[in-house]
C-alpha cells in the first residue's frame, strides 16, 4: 500500500526538496508547449525564480510538501494577495508520481488552510494547454474569470485564470 503524506514544509532538507520540485515544474512547463519557453522565461526568469526558491518560504503563507512512500513527489504553495483573497502557486507533481490524486490534496490543503484563516477566495492561473490541471481546478469548484492582477499582454492568450468562494 501506498503512504501518502502532505505536510508543511519546515526543515531546510523540506525546502531542498521544494527547490528542487519547482525548478523540475519550470523545465516541465518549458517543454510543454511551443510557445511554453517564453512564457516561462518571462514569469519564472533566472535569477529571480532561483532566488525565490531560496528565500523560500519568503512571502508565502504555506508551503507544501507531498511525499509518496515517504519521497518528496509535489508541492504547492499560496501567498495572500493585496485584496486579501489567497493565489495558489506552483502546484506540481512529478509525472512519475502521478495518479494517485495528490495534486487535488495539496490544492484542497492550501484551500483549508485559507479558510481557516478566514480567506474569502482562492485564486490561481495556469496554461491553457494544461488541460489537466485546467481540468482538476474545474472539478475542484474553481470557475474561470479573467486576470485578477496585471498580466503582460503577450502571456494572455496562453493562461486561464480561476477562482473558488471558500
Amino acid at each position: 500500500m501506498t503512504a501518502i503524506t502532505i505536510r508543511t514544509a519546515a526543515s531546510p532538507r523540506d525546502f531542498a526538496a521544494v527547490r528542487a520540485l519547482c525548478l523540475a515544474y519550470r523545465e516541465d512547463l518549458r517543454t510543454h508547449h511551443p510557445a511554453a519557453p517564453a512564457l516561462v522565461t518571462l514569469f519564472y526568469p533566472d535569477p529571480a525564480y532561483t532566488e525565490l526558491l531560496d528565500a523560500l518560504p519568503g512571502k508565502h503563507d504555506a508551503v507544501l510538501l507531498a511525499e509518496l512512500d515517504g519521497a518528496p513527489v509535489g508541492c504547492a504553495m499560496s501567498q495572500r494577495l493585496p485584496d486579501g483573497s489567497t493565489e495558489i502557486k506552483r502546484v506540481f507533481v512529478d509525472p512519475a508520481a502521478r495518479g494517485h490524486g495528490l495534486a487535488a490534496r495539496l490544492v484542497e490543503e492550501l484551500a483549508t488552510r485559507a479558510r481557516a484563516a478566514g480567506v474569502p477566495l482562492l485564486r490561481l492561473d495556469t496554461m491553457n494547454t494544461l488541460s489537466a490541471a485546467c481540468h482538476l481546478y474545474i472539478k475542484l469548484g474553481f470557475a474561470e474569470r479573467g486576470p485578477y492582477q496585471p498580466v503582460p499582454e503577450i502571456a494572455l492568450p496562453h493562461l486561464r485564470f480561476f477562482e473558488r468562494r471558500r
